[in-house]
């Protein structure tokens, strides 16, 4: 397959499908047809493209891979036309979340240790939501879950990986003047 046919194949791959796909699963489809590095290449290639080219959407690394996004200018008309509103997280799940986000694994204990609050509802909310999800029980008595974040969470989020949480630093701005 030529690089033309592969930019091709990728691109029509990331048009079907709902979800981000990784380099892992671009591979297992080209079984053979494609080495990895080919496709990186290509979709590095279809990455620049979109974002030089003043289009509504662009195609975006996210939940570990790529997906093709409308550009946040356009928000306002695709709620319109699905007629749904965004979804919005309370500021406890947000809290929870956050303390989750960068704490994981961690367990129910650890979280209500930092907010002074009972938060299972939250977490079940969050589980319901499919933002966060149960790695496990932890070795120590009582045996308690271990939640961690999914990739659902990175999706809508905007983040590729949890390399790309903000840093406290980055984050110092947004609290100056709290408690």
């Amino acid at each position: 397959m030529n690089r033309e046919q592969l930019k091709m194949v990728v691109e029509s791959l990331l048009f079907t499908h709902p979800h981000p796909l990784s380099l892992a699963n671009f591979a297992q489809i080209m079984e053979g047809d494609a080495d990895r590095k080919a496709i990186r290449d290509v979709l590095d290639e279809l990455v620049a493209e979109y974002a030089g080219a003043g289009r509504s959407f662009r195609l975006v690394e996210v939940g570990e891979g790529y997906q093709f996004r409308t550009n946040p200018e356009c928000a306002e008309w695709i709620r319109r036309l699905k007629k749904v509103k965004p979804e919005k997280l309370s500021q406890a799940a947000m809290e929870t979340l956050a303390l989750l986000a960068y704490r994981q694994p961690t367990v129910k204990a650890e979280i209500e240790q930092v907010r002074g609050v009972d938060s299972g509802w939250v977490l079940n909310t969050l589980l319901e939501k499919g933002l966060i999800r149960i790695l496990g029980r932890k070795d120590v008595p009582g045996r308690p879950l271990v939640y961690g974040t999914t990739r659902k969470f990175l999706e809508l989020f905007g983040l590729r990986d949890l390399r790309d949480l903000p840093t406290l630093e980055e984050l110092e701005p947004f609290t100056e003047g709290e408690g």
